[in-house]
């Protein structure tokens, strides 16, 4: 493992990770890496037992070695999401169906590098030489690999369905993380979430609008669609941490991570159901979503649906059971049977690739000057 000294000789080995990975840089242009930051929503402790003293602006502010420790590791997961992010989506960019699209994964794969950028940036300048040696270990790990911390940014982005499906919801959990830390006592933190934030919602919208293309251009049939979404919610649903989370609880408690809608809501905190509260907001937004879909589904077409929380979880209450995609309990050999049926097959995969060979399979749209 290289000795990193400054912020440049992480940058250095940025540039040796796109190489690694296969990342033309010549794609991305001219655009300029950088830390950015925004404004504090407040600059006192918001919430937790630190409540209206001064946001923390240095580690060494952070009055307790456990909060610090806390914080460490929720940089390093969030920097490692980003730079997987960009991992499982790079083969895309030769597939791309039309400009406008190929346009918009070069922007989200750069924007999801810059957000790597960001927490890299905290690691190497607040945290001394463990911060330098976790921001190295960030280009290190690779989701081809399945090495990343998080199962659902170690899974196959494997074709454009994928990658719509993906950004619709795996990308919305992301929203939900950085909007509550956009509250962080840590006030370097809290001042990254407003430039972040501001680029997630263009990935939020190329999934979503992405996806109403893709359902109004009748190639590719909902039943299928439905089967990429089975693949990717629970996985979603997962990465909001494990029910009745004694780390939520004390980072709430020690002011790290607040609710999502922290400030907006009047309802009494409860501490041991941070991860369950945030993931049913969660849920509800995504219904709102796939009720507009829908809207575009055809008659003589299924319509779309969430699949039942218990479905496929591999954390919380419903780990590994076998609970069917609408929430009934199975046998566990029929889930193994149901799992075939529910789930994108090689036959679908073959399908997928078919369909996809001209560009029809999803609405054009023309790229803005």
């Amino acid at each position: 493992m290289a000795r990193l000294a400054t912020f440049d000789d992480w940058v250095d080995l940025f540039r040796q990770w796109q190489q690694d990975i296969g990342i033309d840089r010549s794609v991305i242009g001219d655009y300029h890496f950088e830390a950015k930051f925004g404004e504090l929503a407040s600059e006192d402790i918001e919430f937790g037992a630190y409540a209206g003293q001064r946001k923390w602006e240095t580690v060494l502010h952070i009055p307790d070695q456990r909060i610090r420790d806390a914080l460490l590791n929720y940089l390093i997961v969030q920097g490692d999401t980003e730079f997987a992010s960009v991992e499982q989506q790079r083969h895309l960019i030769t597939s791309a169906p039309n400009d406008y699209d190929l346009h918009a994964l070069v922007r989200i794969m750069t924007e999801e590098m810059r957000h790597g950028w960001q927490m890299s940036h905290l690691l190497v300048t607040h945290f001394g030489t463990s911060g330098k040696v976790e921001a190295e270990k960030l280009l290190q790990r690779r989701a081809f690999k399945r090495n990343r911390l998080l199962g659902a940014f170690n899974e196959e982005v494997r074709d454009w369905l994928d990658f719509l499906v993906y950004t619709e919801f795996q990308d919305r959990d992301g929203k939900y993380q950085l909007t509550m830390f956009r509250h962080s006592a840590f006030a370097p933190l809290a001042r990254s979430m407003p430039p972040m934030l501001k680029e997630e919602a263009f990935h939020l919208g190329t999934g979503h609008n992405g996806l109403k293309r893709v359902v109004r251009a009748g190639k590719i049939p909902s039943w299928l669609i439905q089967k990429y979404f089975n693949k990717w919610v629970p996985a979603c649903y997962d990465l909001f941490g494990t029910d009745g989370s004694s780390s939520a609880h004390w980072a709430y408690i020690w002011g790290l991570k607040g609710r999502y809608n922290e400030g907006a809501t009047e309802e009494p905190v409860d501490l041991d159901h941070l991860n369950e509260a945030a993931r049913a907001l969660y849920v509800r937004e995504l219904e709102e979503l796939i009720a507009d879909l829908n809207r575009h589904i055809p008659d003589d077409q299924p319509t779309l649906r969430l699949p039942d929380l218990k479905f496929r979880r591999r954390i919380g209450d419903h780990a590994r059971q076998s609970y069917a995609v609408d929430g009934t309990l199975m046998s566990p050999e029929a889930y193994e049977r149901h799992l075939q049926e529910v789930l994108p097959t090689p036959q679908d995969l073959a399908l997928i690739d078919d369909l996809m060979k001209e560009p029809d399979w999803i609405e054009p749209r023309p790229v803005k000057a």
